[in-house]
């Protein structure tokens, strides 16, 4: 579940209420009549639904469609919206299990408060109905950015097929965190799940280590692959994998069976492969290193795991959760996290990415003083910082522009940075750095700063034409 889906008969308000809600950063559908809304609903469960309570030309109203989602798909939030509402339909709504009520024509800041809020609920009994899925201890997913949102909507998706999913993104990002949620929320999840490193094993040994051997001293040796019978076989970082193993792995994926190293009958197993790469894999075919025969079998569903940098509002969570992880595993002071060095946090570079920021959060709960807030001054610093007389140290390149195109550069990077820490909420943005919205925009635009979607967030860039005077 990724997007909010709006059923209204209205163009002008689904388009309104569309706009609106992409402006927050958050992705949308849109439905004129019963027969699309229930279409859509079978496409694919959106994150909350917006309905109206009439809908004209349509076979359903909006409660009937209301009783339909709540028999169907309890767990999606629903707001109807009505022009024509009163407190009898309002009653009948909520009883029939709708979130809140809205009367046309509404407020927007009314109805944003209502959509966050219902969406909350939703999420929290989300993670509650996993919490009680996952007993066994699998890894916990978290984060409430756009991109991870998008994430978990596609994971969602393959945790009940056995569909082989291939993981993409770079080192660090928690590619093998994703492969174990897609485990721990399938039918497979009481069954192994194995990891073979492919970085670091030995190239001679891959083989035995898989396929495992007979004849040895002590007699038949399974090899990871018999393992994982029945479960879930997961190749972190497959790029890595050496050639002739993946002409054999190939095999396996097509016929389920395999020979162990130095045996004569073959070993029948039922898994599930899932993999995952740092690398482009059509790079890696390219030169020669990668199988393009592999590389179908394993690319049935690509799912890209999304860098830190484009999930930077799930930063503080994050850390947040890991100081609890190393209070409870290592003893270590259980300390808050400083607004200051929240807001720096967001606005570092993480080319390491969540493992990065993880050992990060280690580092200053072992080296820290006392068990007070974490402060921004125990975080390492990037070049521009203050002095210690309060003064801001210009970069070289930046000291070298005349007045006014410094001043650009400065504002340009700044706004990029804040919109950016805010996943592309231009309200909070502008609510931050203490300007109005309009004014926002307009500062934006001359600039040349721009948002578009990656990975299911809004992301700022420069825009590749030449921004206003």
């Amino acid at each position: 579940m990724s997007d909010i889906l709006i059923v209204d008969d209205e163009r002008d308000i689904r388009e309104l209420v569309s706009d609106i809600l992409e402006d927050e950063g958050f992705a949308t559908r849109k439905a004129g009549t019963s027969d699309e809304c229930m279409e859509a609903l079978a496409e694919a469960q959106p994150s909350l639904l917006i309905l109206d309570i009439w809908l004209k030309d349509s076979s359903m109203d909006g409660i009937d469609i209301l009783k339909a989602v709540k028999r169907d798909t309890p767990d999606i939030p629903v707001v109807i919206i009505s022009g024509h509402g009163n407190v009898e339909i309002a009653v009948a709504a909520i009883k029939q299990g709708a979130y809140d009520f809205i009367e046309k024509p509404f407020n927007i800041d009314q109805l944003m408060v209502v959509i966050r809020r219902a969406m909350e609920t939703s999420r929290l009994r989300r993670e509650n109905t996993d919490l009680k899925r996952r007993e066994t201890g699998g890894t916990e997913m978290i984060g409430a950015s756009a991109a991870f949102r998008m994430l978990v909507g596609q994971l969602e998706k393959v945790t009940k097929s056995n569909g082989r999913v291939l993981l993409s993104g770079p080192a660090g990002s928690g590619k093998e965190v994703a492969a174990r949620y897609i485990h721990a929320n399938s039918n497979r999840d009481q069954a192994p799940f194995v990891t073979v490193n492919c970085a670091s094993i030995e190239p001679d040994r891959m083989e035995a280590v898989l396929f495992g051997r007979e004849g040895s001293d002590r007699g038949i040796e399974p090899g990871l692959l018999e393992q994982a019978h029945g479960g879930v076989i997961y190749f972190d970082e497959v790029a890595d994998m050496p050639l002739g193993t993946q002409s054999k792995i190939l095999r396996v994926l097509v016929d389920q069976q395999f020979l162990r190293v130095g045996g004569n009958d073959k070993v029948k197993v039922d898994l599930r492969v899932i993999s995952s790469t740092c690398r482009n894999l059509d790079e890696e075919i390219a030169a020669g290193r990668f199988r393009e025969e592999l590389y179908h079998r394993l690319n049935v569903v690509p799912v890209e795991v999304p860098a830190l940098s484009d999930r930077r509002e799930d930063i503080p969570v994050l850390a947040e959760t890991f100081i609890d992880q190393f209070n409870e595993t290592q003893g270590l002071p259980l300390r808050a996290l400083s607004e200051e060095a929240v807001a720096l946090m967001q606005t570092m570079a993480w080319p390491g990415n969540v493992r990065q920021l993880k050992n990060l959060v280690e580092r200053v709960l072992i080296l820290g003083d006392g068990n007070g807030p974490i402060e921004a001054s125990e975080l390492p610093r990037e070049e521009e910082q203050p002095s210690g007389d309060g003064r801001v140290v210009l970069s070289g390149a930046l000291a070298t522009l005349p007045l006014r195109e410094a001043r650009e550069a400065f504002e340009r990077e700044y706004l990029l940075t804040q919109i950016n820490r805010f996943g592309g909420n231009i309200s909070r943005t502008a609510s931050f750095v203490g300007m109005e919205r309009s004014a926002l925009h307009r500062k934006l635009k001359s600039l040349g700063v721009v948002t578009s979607n990656k990975s299911g967030a809004r992301v700022a860039h420069v825009d590749s034409e030449e921004p206003v005077a």
